[in-house]
């Protein structure tokens, strides 16, 4: 099942791209396993899924202990990283999809060992319920990361609102871009901004019309019939 529901997901994804004349490959699938056993995310493994996403740390040290036999994962954080769990995760993932304060910031500064890929979070919605940097913020608070060595900023990510139409999330993704572009023509070496992460099961294909590079899929790889 998990092998179809990806080849769906994949099919979507090459449509998508062809829309708007995007090649396949500028769209990175990331597998969110956080609901996923540990069987279920070794089938997503060996169907061809190379990046996965969690977003608890504990839980994700467990899995990725687990599947040490696949040293090629690229492993992704995407939920809200708490301060006090930095230090021991940093270290042990590739991305950070939820990068939206200096608190933050600091602490991975203090904690990592290596440089760190990072997209920042932008609240573009402006929903009181969402994480992420207010619009109004997001350059001061870029600008504000170059002396942090420890961290890249590879891109944005954003969420668009729950339940919303597929013009509503159209536009939250197209204001995202927006900004990436605003950052990209900086040419900043600590934030060269390339990538966007949006889009999760229920928006990803109006994401990457709008020009996602990463999407987080979940539900629909592991939904069952």
């Amino acid at each position: 099942m998990i092998s179809e529901n990806l080849r769906e997901v994949r099919q979507e994804i090459q449509k998508s791209c062809a829309l708007v004349a995007r090649p396949t490959a500028s769209v990175t699938l990331v597998g969110v396993t956080k609901y996923a056993s540990l069987e279920q995310t070794k089938e997503l493994i060996n169907a061809g899924v190379r990046h996965l996403g969690e977003n608890r740390a504990d839980k994700f040290l467990l899995k990725k202990q687990a599947l040490a036999d696949f040293p090629d994962l690229t492993w992704h954080f995407i939920g809200n990283l708490q301060r006090r769990k930095v230090k021991s995760i940093v270290d042990e993932i590739d991305y950070l999809h939820s990068l939206d304060n200096l608190s933050l910031a600091g602490e991975i500064q203090k904690r990592a060992h290596k440089e760190l890929k990072c997209f920042v979070e932008v609240n573009v919605s402006g929903e009181e319920s969402k994480q992420g940097i207010p619009v109004a913020e997001f350059e001061d608070f870029i600008a504000a990361l170059a002396g942090y060595d420890k961290i890249k900023v590879v891109g944005l990510m954003t969420m668009a609102p729950f339940a919303s139409t597929a013009a509503e999330q159209r536009d939250v993704f197209t204001q995202l871009a927006l900004l990436r572009d605003q950052i990209q023509s900086k040419a900043l070496s600590w934030a060269p901004c390339h990538e966007l992460s949006m889009g999760m099961s229920n928006d990803y294909p109006v994401a990457i019309e709008a020009g996602a590079t990463f999407v987080r899929v979940g539900s629909a790889l592991f939904q069952e019939e």
